[in-house]
């Protein structure tokens, strides 16, 4: 090579360092790694009922990606190498504690440095281990405040619209809470029994009693399966609630035994509103006389 090729390929050396620790070097105080939003601010969460949550607070200002696929099991589901990469042009990722989170959490954060991460269950007690916490609409309006608080903080420009946005959201909540109450106020009985124990917070709130099939994630044994039966049949249980995302076989066994029938509710139905108000109405059909 000749001495020029060579001061022109130590030039583009020099420019490609000065280029690389330009990148490295730390943010100055008060500055943001991430850009300033150019339309919808791209977000991600983990299931679908909080794709709704952040549509009712974000409205036309985010586009929603769910990594939990619909049919998919948030207990087991294991993301895409598509998903992981789609997340480059993501500015923030929702959490909100489902079991398959505490596997891929890790990665879905480092799949994009700049993302904030935001985790919908912050200031929620939760019961035991159980994730479900979308299911109760009183802790749903908590973490429909740390969605607005994420918004505003990736997008300050729009601040009004998304206060704006939870006042309505909050306001619809409390209306199904009152409806749900309405619906559910005299029963004949409170118990009821379902495969996957998704329903705790729900029971909680509106003073029912799940008598979950499934424990820990273990499908039950013979001896338990039998001692369900005997429970189902002293309890007067002629419903077993199971959910699509699971096996239903556990659940058909009992309501073969008791001479009763599956219902399939689902707990992460997309149009959350609606589908807890549906519940509502069947659990009232159910448990009523």
């Amino acid at each position: 090579m000749t001495e020029g090729g060579l001061q022109i390929v130590k030039r583009l050396c020099i420019i490609v360092v000065a280029l690389l620790l330009n990148a490295a070097l730390p943010v100055g105080c008060g500055q943001s790694t991430r850009p300033e939003p150019n339309g919808p601010l791209n977000v991600t969460v983990s299931i679908l009922p909080q794709k709704y949550f952040v549509e009712r607070v974000g409205g036309e200002y985010v586009t929603v990606n769910v990594m939990v696929e619909p049919g998919a099991s948030p207990a087991t589901y294991e993301p895409k190498p598509g998903q992981l990469v789609a997340l480059s042009k993501a500015a923030a990722y929702f959490s909100i504690g489902v079991p398959f989170e505490n596997a891929w959490l890790d990665k879905i954060a480092s799949a994009n440095p700049d993302m904030l991460m935001v985790d919908t269950a912050a200031g929620i007690e939760r019961v035991g281990n159980d994730p479900h916490i979308w299911l109760s609409p009183t802790l749903v309006k908590t973490q429909a405040q740390t969605i607005y608080e994420a918004l505003v903080e990736l997008d300050p420009a729009h601040e009004a619209d998304y206060e704006a946005n939870l006042d309505g959201f909050v306001a619809d909540v409390e209306t199904l809470d009152t409806d749900i109450r309405a619906t559910l106020e005299r029963l004949e009985t409170k118990k009821f029994m379902v495969f996957h124990p998704a329903w705790g917070y729900f029971a909680r709130d509106y003073g029912l009693e799940m008598i979950p099939i499934e424990i820990g994630g273990q499908e039950p044994s013979a001896a338990e399966l039998a001692a369900l039966v005997t429970e189902a049949q002293g309890k007067g249980i002629k419903v077993i609630f199971a959910q699509p995302e699971f096996s239903t076989e556990g659940a058909e066994t009992i309501a073969n035994e008791i001479g009763g029938e599956v219902l399939l509710i689902s707990p992460l139905n997309p149009e959350w509103l609606d589908n807890l108000r549906k519940v509502a109405k069947t659990f009232a059909e159910v448990l009523s006389p």
